[in-house]
C-alpha cells in the first residue's frame, strides 16, 4: 500500500480541520512544488496583505501556465519592498514599469509574444490601487478596450501607502489619510468620490473580472487560475489590508479582510463578459461598526461625539452592495 504524501503545514494553519477534507481539497501552504514566485528576503511590513496576496496570486498563475509567465509591475509598495537594488525576491521574468504604465507595458509584452508566435507564454500586469485606478487608469482602460491578452491584478490597500498614506480613488469614505484629515463636518475622506475598478472593468465587457480578499486564499487562487483559462483582457481586484496605513494590528490582517467581505463593504464576485456569474455569499451580515473599530483610520468616528451619522452612511453602502450583488444567503427552514 502506497503511503500518503507527506504534507508540510506552516504554524498556525487549520491542519486538524484540513484532514477532514478530501485529499484534493486540502490546503498545502508549504511544499517543494510551490514556485514561491515571490520568495523570502523582501522588505514588506509585518502583516502586509499585499505580500500575501501577491505570493498566492503569482504562484497560482505560475501553476496555471506551467511556469511560462512574464510579469510587469507598477511602481509602488510591491515593487519597492520586493526589489531593493541590487536584490530581488521575484523568481520569474519580472519588469519594473513606471507608476502609471504597467498595463501598457504588459500589453506591449503580449504583443511582442504574439508576433513571435509564443502563445504558450502568458502575461500578467500588477500594481496597487494608486497605480491602477488613478495614475495608470488610462492605460488600463486602453488595455481593456483593445482586449489585450493580459491578466491585470490590482492589490488594493485603499491608499498610496508607499509615499505616505495619501488618499487614492479607492480610499473609502470617512477614512483618515495624510490628506484627508478628520476635521470638519465630514471628517476623513468625503463621500461621493472615488471609483470601482471592478465595475468599470465589467463595463468594458472583457472576458473575465473578479474580486477576492486575502481572507480566502482558496478563492483567490481559484480566480487567478480561472482567469488564465481565458484569452484577452482579464482583471482581478484583491483587497489587501495594510496595517501601517490602516492603523490595524499586524496579526489582524486576515480578520479585517474577512470583515470587509462579511459586512458587505467589499463584495466578492466573478463576472464574465460584463455579467456577474457567481458571488461569495455572506452567511450572516456583520455590522460595519465591527469592521471600522479594528482600524485607527476610522477611530475619529468613535470619539465624542460619536459620528453615528457617518457610520450609518457606511452601513447604507454595505447594504446596497449586498442588495446589488445578492450577497446574503437566504435562510431556509
Amino acid at each position: 500500500m502506497s503511503a500518503e504524501k507527506v504534507k508540510l503545514y506552516q504554524v498556525g494553519t487549520f491542519a486538524v480541520g484540513n484532514r477532514l477534507l478530501d485529499p484534493e481539497q486540502r490546503t498545502v501552504q508549504a511544499r517543494t512544488e510551490r514556485s514561491n514566485t515571490l520568495t523570502s528576503g523582501h522588505r514588506a511590513c509585518r502583516g502586509c496583505g499585499e505580500a500575501l496576496g501577491a505570493r498566492y496570486a503569482l504562484d497560482a498563475a505560475m501553476r496555471a501556465t506551467d511556469g511560462r509567465l512574464i510579469a510587469a509591475n507598477a511602481t509602488g509598495c510591491l515593487e519597492v519592498f520586493s526589489t531593493p537594488y541590487p536584490e530581488s525576491s521575484w523568481q520569474l521574468p519580472w519588469l519594473h514599469s513606471l507608476f502609471g504604465n504597467a498595463p501598457a507595458i504588459a500589453s506591449g509584452i503580449a504583443a511582442a509574444l504574439k508576433v513571435k508566435g509564443r502563445s504558450d507564454v502568458r502575461v500578467i500586469g500588477q500594481g496597487g490601487d494608486g497605480g491602477t485606478l488613478d495614475i495608470g487608469f488610462a492605460c488600463l482602460s486602453g488595455m481593456f478596450e483593445r482586449n489585450d491578452d493580459v491578466l491585470y491584478v490590482c492589490y488594493d490597500n485603499e491608499a498610496y501607502m508607499n509615499t505616505g498614506v495619501q488618499r487614492s480613488s479607492a480610499t473609502p469614505p470617512a477614512a483618515r489619510t495624510a490628506n484627508t484629515k478628520p476635521v470638519g463636518d465630514e471628517p476623513g475622506n468625503v463621500f461621493g468620490q472615488g471609483k470601482s475598478a471592478p465595475l468599470i472593468a465589467m463595463a468594458h465587457e472583457i472576458p473575465y473580472v473578479a474580486t477576492a480578499t486575502v481572507a480566502d486564499l482558496h478563492d483567490l487562487e481559484h480566480k487567478i487560475e480561472r482567469a488564465m483559462e481565458f484569452r484577452g483582457a482579464r482583471y482581478v481586484h484583491i483587497l489587501v489590508p495594510c496595517p501601517l496605513g490602516w492603523g490595524s494590528e499586524a496579526s489582524e490582517t486576515i480578520t479585517i479582510a474577512r470583515l470587509a467581505q462579511e459586512t458587505g463593504l467589499f463584495p466578492v464576485f466573478e463576472a464574465e463578459a460584463g455579467d456577474v456569474v457567481a458571488v461569495s455569499p455572506i452567511r450572516r451580515q456583520v455590522p460595519v461598526e465591527e469592521y471600522l473599530r479594528t482600524q485607527r483610520r476610522f477611530s475619529h468616528l468613535f470619539g465624542d461625539p460619536l459620528r453615528d451619522d457617518v457610520i450609518a452612511q457606511l452601513q447604507a453602502r454595505a447594504d446596497r452592495n449586498i442588495s446589488r450583488f445578492g450577497l446574503l444567503e437566504e435562510e431556509t427552514d
